[in-house]
């Protein structure tokens, strides 16, 4: 079921998120409504503050990109109660959006490499190693679990540029 999405200037999207503390139907369910809903809005990663729920769970599908040029939809992958246990010093600037702010994308500055922790679907815990998009895509949706936006990474001026469109964008959706 595709589920309503929580938009710029909604409360929700600034709010930190509570650790989950038990894998139970609803929560797969929960997760196969964001997946849909995910699909739906052309997204590589949902969280769950971004469909007016608190727990510490996103989803992503990193994109596959073919030796044609064409872009292949990734694998599912869910991470609940997530932890970046570590960042590399290199850093690279990526366009991103977010299905929250529709309309805007901006370059942000971020790790190429990071290490995680988290939890799967089956309540495993495993530690990985995320590089490029996969990483970028992860800290995305990590950021969302602590109120963070993509906006709130970019600087001074480019913040002042789109600030009539953010005000726009709460007018809309409030």
């Amino acid at each position: 079921m595709k589920l309503p999405l929580a938009y710029y200037g909604n409360p929700i999207l600034r709010k930190k998120t509570s650790p989950l503390k038990e894998i139970t139907d609803v929560i797969r369910k929960l997760v196969q409504d964001m997946d849909e809903t995910m699909l739906a809005n052309n997204g590589v990663g949902l969280a769950t503050p971004q469909i007016n729920q608190s727990i510490a769970l996103f989803i992503v599908r990193v994109p596959v990109y073919t030796e044609d040029r064409k872009t292949l939809e990734g694998d599912l992958r869910v991470f609940i109660n997530p932890k970046i246990l570590s960042y590399s010093d290199d850093l690279c600037g990526y366009e991103e959006g977010c299905l929250s702010i529709p309309g805007l994308h901006s370059e942000v500055i971020r790790p190429m490499t990071i290490k995680i922790e988290a939890m799967n679907l089956e309540g495993e815990t495993f530690v990985e190693e995320l590089t490029d998009m996969a990483a970028r895509i992860f800290m995305h949706e990590n950021d969302h679990l602590n109120g963070v936006l993509f906006i709130d990474r970019l600087p001074p001026h480019r913040k002042k540029e789109i600030e009539p469109l953010l005000r726009e964008l709460k007018k809309k959706y409030q």
